[in-house]
């Protein structure tokens, strides 16, 4: 009986003599889908800026128009995968509260760090994931993994400005917000391979986690706005664009493109490499997001923050390199 492999994985056994081919499609595909998903900051800090909407609002927006677009999409091409056993609803309820947490701490961050800072905070979630997973899913956590941890705290630490006498009080709910959301992106993260363990279809899984994360946030944003940060005082105020037809056609962008087509992509990339190799291309997203906030936001990272990135990239890189290393010599083992 064999044990259980990856989507990518399974692409690879069985094919080896198209494993040229399949590398160099997939390589395209996963850079795309870095590029894609390197906008979401961008979008965001845009609609914050231009039209000051709270940050829980806009959250909720952005994973409601990123459900209607998963339903109209798989109702039109699959409809088969709009339907999911009962039993794994009450895993995607609370996979869809870990993606509300996310979403809203992410949002939060990037209205208080910018575009650039916000993408590079998030990342704190390889250590967190490799701390997590030895907790939760009993991995081993190496000498490679511990390396990893060390340089993407200290790049956090850089990046943050906590190094500078003021940063805490000048600062502090950026900082943890940022760390918070790398913190919520790790538990995402970790949901989502517990997903693929269970069998469950990614398209169908990435439909239902929005629709109850748009649910929770609606529920936050009616109920508790008053009391939370970035959200909706009033009900009304959910109708925060109003006429701004713009703003709204921005905000459907930021679901339908960085959401949508920036996971979805990742998924088909999923079909031609191994998820070690693709998800060190994706690393690339914080580079991108950079480059990207300082042409069109004209935001400039100084000296010690571009050195705090680069630690950070730095220590994801060194350990996706490492996973991938181990990969390639496991599959080759006869």
């Amino acid at each position: 009986m064999k044990g259980p492999t990856t989507f990518g994985q399974e692409r690879r056994i069985g094919r080896p003599d198209h494993e040229g081919s399949d590398f160099a499609r997939g390589y395209p595909i996963a850079v795309a889908s870095a590029i894609i998903l390197s906008t979401t900051a961008i979008f965001i800090r845009y609609i914050t800026q231009a039209y000051n909407m709270p940050a829980l609002v806009l959250a909720f927006w952005r994973d409601a128009f990123a459900a209607l677009t998963m339903l109209i999409a798989l109702a039109l091409l699959s409809p088969r995968l709009l339907r999911t056993e009962r039993r794994h609803i009450g895993y995607l309820v609370a996979y869809g509260l870990m993606l509300t947490m996310f979403n809203s701490f992410w949002t939060l961050s990037v209205s208080l760090n910018g575009a650039a800072v916000s993408t590079v905070l998030v990342y704190s979630s390889a250590a967190f994931t490799a701390l997590l997973g030895k907790w939760l899913l009993r991995e081993r956590l190496g000498w490679v993994k511990v390396v990893a941890i060390a340089g993407c705290v200290g790049g956090c630490v850089l990046i943050s400005g906590a190094l500078e006498p003021g940063a805490w009080q000048a600062n502090l709910t950026g900082i943890l917000t940022g760390t918070l959301s790398g913190l919520w992106y790790a538990g995402y993260s970790l949901m989502g391979r517990s997903a693929a363990q269970r069998g469950l279809n990614p398209w169908t899984t990435l439909l239902y986690t929005f629709t109850f994360a748009a649910c929770f946030l609606l529920l936050l944003n009616v109920f508790l706005g008053r009391f939370l940060p970035g959200a909706a005082v009033r009900p009304v105020e959910l109708l925060w664009l109003g006429k701004a037809g713009w703003g709204w056609f921005v905000l459907f962008l930021l679901a339908a493109g960085p959401t949508v087509a920036g996971f979805g992509l990742y998924n088909v990339s999923l079909g031609y490499l191994p998820s070690s190799v693709a998800n060190l291309v994706l690393t690339l997203e914080p580079t991108f997001t950079a480059a990207i906030a300082y042409l069109v936001l004209r935001e400039r990272l100084n000296g010690i923050q571009i050195a705090g990135s680069l630690l950070i990239l730095g220590g994801v890189l060194f350990l996706r390199l490492y996973e991938s290393r181990n990969s390639i010599q496991i599959a080759g083992t006869p």
